[in-house]
C-alpha cells in the first residue's frame, strides 16, 4: 500500500474516532440531565444522601462530556493539518507532471518554424483580404450596372411613402456605380484600364 493511501485511511481512522468522542460527548451529556432530574427528585422526597450521590454523578458526567468535547477537538486539529498535508503532496505532485509537460513542450517548439508559419498565414490573410475586396467591388459595380436606376428609384419612393419618410436623393447619396450618366462609357472605360 502506497504511503499516500495509507495516510488517507489514517485521515479516515481519525475522523472516525472524533466522531465517537463526540457521540460519547452527548451521551455523557443525556446522562448527566437524567441524573439531574433524580437530584431533584431527591430533594424532594427530602433524601439528601441520594441527592448528594445523583450531584456527584451530574457534575462527573458534564466534566466526561466536557473532556470528550476536548478530545474531539483535538482530534480534529489533528485531522485538519494531515489533510492539508495530503492535498499539498498532491498539488505538488500535480505541478511536477506540468512542469514536466511544459519543458518537453518547449524544446520541441522551433520559434524559426513557427515564425515562418505565422509570416505565411499573415501573407495568406491579407491576399485573401484583397481578393475579397476585389470581389465585392465588381459584384456592386455589376449590380449597380444591371439594375435600372429609374426602377431602384420608384422602388425607394414607395416604400418611403409606404412608411411616412421623407427620401432625399441626390447624386451624393447615389452609390458610386449610379452615379454616372452614362453606364456604358464607364464599362468601356474600366475596360481599357484592364487592357493596359
Amino acid at each position: 500500500m502506497s504511503a499516500s493511501k495509507q495516510m488517507m485511511e489514517q485521515l479516515f481512522n481519525m475522523k472516525f474516532a472524533s466522531k465517537q468522542l463526540q457521540r460519547n460527548s452527548k451521551k455523557c451529556e443525556k446522562d448527566e440531565k437524567r441524573e439531574r432530574d433524580k437530584l431533584k427528585k431527591a430533594i424532594e422526597k427530602g433524601n439528601i444522601d441520594g441527592a448528594r450521590i445523583h450531584a456527584s454523578n451530574a457534575i462527573r458526567l458534564k466534566n466526561e462530556s466536557l473532556n470528550f468535547l476536548r478530545m474531539a477537538s483535538r482530534v480534529d486539529a489533528v485531522v485538519s493539518k494531515l489533510d492539508a498535508a495530503v492535498r499539498m503532496n498532491q498539488v505538488t505532485k500535480a505541478m511536477a507532471g506540468v512542469t514536466k509537460a511544459m519543458g518537453q513542450t518547449l524544446k520541441s517548439m522551433d520559434l524559426e518554424k513557427l515564425t515562418g508559419t505565422m509570416e505565411k498565414f499573415e501573407a495568406q490573410f491579407e491576399d485573401l483580404d484583397v481578393r475579397s475586396e476585389y470581389v465585392e467591388g465588381t459584384m456592386t459595380n455589376t449590380t449597380a450596372l444591371s439594375t435600372p436606376e429609374d426602377q431602384v428609384e420608384s422602388l425607394m419612393h414607395q416604400v418611403a411613402d409606404e412608411h411616412g419618410l421623407e427620401l432625399r436623393m441626390g447624386l451624393q447619396d447615389a452609390p458610386e456605380g449610379v452615379r454616372t450618366a452614362n453606364p456604358e462609357t464607364d464599362l468601356e472605360a474600366r475596360l481599357a484600364k484592364l487592357k493596359e
